[in-house]
C-alpha cells in the first residue's frame, strides 16, 4: 500500500500529510489504531476516506452504513469540488483553530468539520433532485452534530465551525469563502415568509458565538459580527457590529477577520 501513497503524495499533499500523522497517532496510542486503520489508512484517497468517516457518523437503524457510503462515494465521484472543499475546509480549520494541532483532527474529531462534509454531499443531492435523501442527510447531521443546514443553503470553502453546537443556517442563506462562525450561530428568517427570506454571508466574515443574523439581508466581506449580536440590517464591508440589535461599532480591524479570529472590540 505504500506505493500507491506515495504517487498521491505527489498529488495531493494534503492527504500525505494526514496518512503521514495518522501513522504517528497509532504508534503514539496503539488504542486508537483500529479507530484510524478504518477511517484514515484503509483508504487510497481523502474522498473515500470522507465517504467512510460521513456514512458511519450517520447510519442509523433506518440507512445503513453502507448504503450511506455508496452515496458519498457517487456523490465525491460526481463532483469533485466536494472534496476539495473539504481539504480548504481542512486548511481552515488548521490556521484558525488554536485547538487544531494535526490535518487529522477535523477528520476524526472536530464535529464542526464533520458536519459541513455532511451538508455538502445532501447540497449535492438537493442539486440532483434527490431531495428526500437530502433531507435525511439533514436531519441526521441535525441529530448527531447538532448542526442544522438545509441542504438547498450555499456555502463557500475554507468554512471553520468552532465547538459548531447549536448552527441554523436555513434554506436560501449563502455563506462564501473562507468564513469563521463559532457555536450557537443562526442564519435564519424573520417569520413565515417565504421566497428568498435568508442572510447572505460574504467572504472572510467573522460570526462570533451566538450571533444571530436575520432575514434576507447581506453581510459585507471581511467583516466581524460580535458575539451575542443580532443583526437585522445590511452589514457593509470592513465593519465591525455588535449589540442587540446590531450597529456599526467600528471597523473590522484587519483584512481578513475570519483567518485572524480577533472578537475583541475595542474603542475607537
Amino acid at each position: 500500500m505504500s506505493e500507491p501513497r506515495t504517487n498521491i503524495a505527489e498529488l495531493d499533499p494534503v492527504w500525505a500529510r494526514i496518512t503521514r500523522e495518522a501513522e504517528n497517532a497509532v504508534a503514539d496510542e496503539p488504542l486508537l489504531g483500529g479507530m484510524v486503520h478504518y477511517s484514515i489508512l484503509h483508504h487510497q484517497t481523502l474522498e473515500r476516506a470522507l465517504s467512510y468517516r460521513t456514512a458511519l457518523k450517520l447510519a442509523n437503524g433506518e440507512m445503513t452504513e453502507q448504503i450511506l457510503r455508496e452515496i458519498c462515494d457517487e456523490a465525491h465521484a460526481s463532483a469533485p469540488e466536494l472534496a476539495l472543499a473539504a481539504r480548504a475546509d481542512i486548511m481552515a480549520t488548521y490556521e484558525r483553530d488554536p485547538a487544531c494541532h494535526r490535518f487529522l483532527q477535523p477528520l476524526l474529531f472536530f464535529k464542526g468539520f464533520q458536519a459541513v462534509q455532511s451538508y455538502r454531499v445532501a447540497h449535492w443531492l438537493w442539486t440532483q433532485g434527490r431531495r428526500d435523501l437530502a433531507y435525511f442527510f439533514q436531519m441526521r447531521c441535525s441529530e448527531v452534530f447538532g448542526v442544522d443546514i438545509h441542504p438547498a443553503a450555499r456555502i463557500g470553502r475554507g468554512i471553520m465551525i468552532d465547538h459548531a453546537h447549536s448552527i441554523v443556517i436555513g434554506e436560501t442563506a449563502a455563506v462564501g469563502d473562507n468564513v469563521s462562525m463559532l457555536h450557537s450561530v443562526t442564519l435564519g428568517g424573520t417569520g413565515k415568509e417565504e421566497g428568498d427570506r435568508h442572510p447572505k454571508i460574504g467572504d472572510g466574515v467573522l460570526i462570533g458565538a451566538g450571533a444571530k443574523v436575520l432575514g434576507n439581508i447581506h453581510v459585507g466581506n471581511c467583516s466581524r459580527i460580535a458575539a451575542g449580536s443580532v443583526v437585522l440590517a445590511e452589514v457593509p464591508p470592513c465593519k465591525t457590529v455588535a449589540g442587540v440589535p446590531a450597529k456599526i461599532v467600528g471597523e473590522a480591524g484587519c483584512a481578513q477577520p475570519s483567518v485572524s479570529m480577533d472578537q475583541l472590540l475595542r474603542a475607537t
